[in-house]
Order: C-alpha cells, then structure tokens, then sequence
C-alpha cells in the first residue's frame, strides 16, 4: 500500500485574546486606537502621501505601549501567546526570547484593503481583532510554495484544505492570529460600510 504523509507543515495559531492576562476591555482598545488615529496628524500625512486607505500607526508612532497603558497590558498577553506559539514550532531559542519588535494600529475603511505582503527580518508576525463588522474582510494566507509550482495543474475547489492555495480566516473581535513572518498574507477589499480595525505586531529573536 502506498504511504502519504504530509510534510514541512505551516502553522497558524488562533486563540482568543483573553485565554491569557491581562485582560484587555475590547471597547477600550478600539476607543483607544481611534483616538489615536485622530490625533496621529504625522501618520495620517503618511497614509495620505503613500495612498493607504483609512489609518496605519506603523509609520509614525513606534512606542504605543510606553503611550497607552491598554497597548501595554496587550503586550503582556500577546508575549503569553507568542510564547505558546513558538512552543508548538519546536523552536530552540538558544536561551533567547522572542521580543516585541514593532506593534501598530490598522483601521480600514469601507473598500480599504492590504496588498500581499510579508515581514521581512521578523520571527513571528500577527493580528489582534478590536472591530470586524458584518461583511468586513478575512485575512487571506498563501500557500508559501505558491512560486515553486511552476507547470502545475491548479487544485480542485474541493481540495482538502491544507491541500489549498489560498486559506481565508475569518476572525472574530478578541481573536489573535498567529503565523510566521515569512508567510504571505493579505487583507482583500474591506466590504463593510464600517471600519475593520485591528492592531498588528512583529516578533524578533534576541
């Protein structure tokens, strides 16, 4: 009989935000991340300038934790997380950590969206959810090989889903999202009437 087994898996890690402590108040984050983005005059002239749609924090303020004691308190959690994370990776560290590298405030407005893209120089990369209203956009994975198939026949629509070439994972408010950074993502057209916020974070090894 022949033997098929799956190999040189990717992993993706979903938990709920609030499995680890702190606890964070989700109305308080997204109360929060928007009165930032208000007052965030130099990253809403970087938006402008470079044509991103709606409000990222990723340009202009790279200290939101020192800022905002609930950024700070996220951190602790998504450290808890991350950490869990890399246990499921068999990662030996070496005695190191996986430390916060950067942390940063998306909001997209309708037909605001992400291109593909991936996180150079990271670790560990993922989201945290604060306001996905009905109709707001999955974050779409793709398959790491995808330029490795060359010739290839596509897959059938049917195909079991690690088989697949593209995973959308829909998100609830609360979730974090998990992945290594090295992996393409994107965030297609938001097709909500209100705004997808979330607040997005590299890891690095020291």
């Amino acid at each position: 009989m022949p033997q098929i087994e799956s190999l040189f898996v990717t992993r993706l890690y979903r938990a709920a935000l609030s499995e680890f402590d702190p606890k964070i108040d989700p109305d308080e984050l997204e109360n929060s991340s928007l009165v930032i983005a208000e007052d965030d005059e130099a990253g809403q002239a970087w938006c402008e300038k470079n044509g991103y749609p709606g409000y990222t924090s990723y340009a202009s303020l790279t200290d939101l934790p020192w800022r905002f004691p609930i950024f700070a308190d996220l951190v602790k959690a998504l450290d808890r997380h991350v950490a869990a994370f890399a246990e499921d990776l068999e990662f030996d560290l070496d005695g190191k950590a996986l430390k916060l590298e950067d942390l940063w405030i998306n909001i997209l407005p309708e037909g605001g969206m992400h291109a593909s893209h991936i996180h150079p120089h990271s670790v560990i990369s993922g989201t945290t959810y604060v306001a996905m209203p009905e109709g707001a956009s999955a974050l779409k994975l793709e398959d790491p090989r995808s330029a490795r198939m060359m010739a290839a026949p596509v897959r059938r629509k049917e195909a079991r889903r690690e088989m697949q070439p593209f995973i959308y994972m829909k998100p609830a408010v609360g979730d974090v999202l998990l992945w290594e950074s090295w992996l393409r993502h994107e965030v297609p057209m938001n097709m909500a009437e209100e705004e997808r916020i979330s607040v997005s974070f590299n890891y690095r090894w020291d």
